[in-house]
């Protein structure tokens, strides 16, 4: 087979990043403060954390979803107003969400080359790895997957279609993904009844009026089918309910098909471009444990956020040697934080994103026991999070703009 080459390709062993626990997030409550984490949530790049992760997880991750940079070469911003009109961009809020923009094809085709090394050695035997791209790059990275695992262990090739507004005029409008899925072995997990559909009501009719369709063959209409290779799921500009404001975030539907096809219960899933967080909020909501992991703090806030409110099991968040030290420590009058017995109330709520509490800390590990987010349509926060506190309370608050604080009461 041939391979894809470029100057200076190369694997080297990276240098494994240092892991800090930064806090245990207990959504709701749920299981303060002694339930084990079931899911570990990594700010840092994902190169030196996956080296990290080898001698515990190598050959055991059940699944991984990636979604890296399209090499698109642009710079994505992150819609960080709330409540505003989504037909009037001119007057969103914005900040600065992520970067794809490369020095050339080279360095992008290394950037990718190396981390997909790495997933390919954290992929169980039975494990599948789901490749998200486009037309950029779909192409080379098939070739570099045929590499690493094999030609003859690509599952499919999906395409993800969808709709919506384009400023092309000389070409079709480019409306679809490519997600490339290849396993290790013929031992891979694809749960079919999991994610069968109705077939469509003109099929159901055709067969229930002739005994000749089909040429001979009865489906089980009422079971229904499962799905081509091809996808229509609406883009989240469409879909009120799952907006976060962060760019090229992936619709929950997309993500519950590969994981619900793909893995069992129980099974540990990661993906480590999280972004907005889509991966393991459905693998936690379909009790599957979970690694994500992005390089930016924005990533991981928005991620934070919402598992804190789907009320999932624990997930500890960690954070690379270098990414430590961002809470601000900084007095109550700062935001006029009050500490009651049973509440602790935000008094100034303006410009605050989220907010968590911990009511017993210990000075180390912040536990985080009670949670508000900021409603991503009605812009409204919670100004009282409900609480018994103890002795040592701990708050910690993040900005729309990014900034994070702490305050030790």
């Amino acid at each position: 087979m041939p391979t894809l080459t470029w100057p200076g390709k190369h694997l080297a062993d990276a240098k494994p990043a240092s892991l800090i626990q930064d806090s245990i997030v207990h959504p709701g409550g749920l299981g303060y403060p002694n339930a084990q984490a079931e899911g570990r949530l990594i700010l840092g790049d994902n190169l030196a954390v996956m080296s990290a992760l080898l001698p515990e997880y190598e050959g055991r991750i059940n699944l991984i979803y990636a979604d890296p940079p399209f090499f698109t070469n642009r710079k994505f911003s992150a819609r960080i107003g709330r409540g505003e009109d989504s037909r009037k961009p001119e007057e969103w809020q914005l900040a600065e969400g992520y970067h794809d923009a490369w020095t050339d094809l080279n360095s992008y085709l290394q950037f990718l080359y190396e981390r997909l090394a790495l997933m390919v050695r954290l992929l169980a035997p039975n494990g599948t790895l789901y490749l998200h791209l486009d037309w950029h790059a779909d192409a080379y990275a098939r070739l570099l997957l045929d590499e690493l695992i094999g030609e003859d262990h690509l599952l499919n090739e999906i395409i993800w279609t969808y709709h919506g507004p384009s400023p092309i005029r000389r070409a079709f409008n480019r409306k679809h993904d490519t997600i490339l899925a290849y396993v290790k072995n013929g031992d891979y997990t694809f749960n079919a009844d999991a994610i069968r559909e109705p077939y469509n009501p003109n099929t159901v009719a055709t067969f229930r009026s002739s005994r000749k369709a089909g040429f001979g063959k009865v489906p089980d209409l009422d079971r229904g089918k499962v799905p081509e290779d091809w996808w229509y799921f609406p883009v989240v500009a469409r879909l009120h309910s799952e907006r976060t404001g962060y760019p090229t975030q992936k619709p929950e539907a997309l993500l519950e098909r590969i994981i619900l096809a793909s893995s069992n219960p129980g099974d540990l899933v990661a993906d480590f471009f999280c972004g907005s967080g889509t991966t393991p909020l459905v693998a936690a909501r379909h009790d599957r444990c979970f690694i994500a992991c992005d390089e930016t703090s924005r990533a991981i806030n928005t991620t934070r956020a919402r598992l804190a409110a789907s009320h999932c099991l624990p997930f500890l968040i960690e954070k690379s040697e270098q990414e430590t030290g961002r809470h601000r420590n900084v007095s109550r009058s700062m935001f006029n934080v009050k500490v009651l017995s049973s509440s602790v109330r935000l008094a100034k709520p303006k410009g605050v994103d989220y907010w968590e509490v911990d009511p017993n800390w210990d000075g180390k590990l912040f536990r985080s026991a009670a949670q508000a987010g900021r409603h991503a349509r009605s812009g409204e926060l919670p100004q009282e999070i409900k609480i018994k506190t103890g002795r040592n309370v701990c708050v910690r608050l993040v900005t729309i703009s990014g900034k994070q604080y702490q305050l030790n009461i």
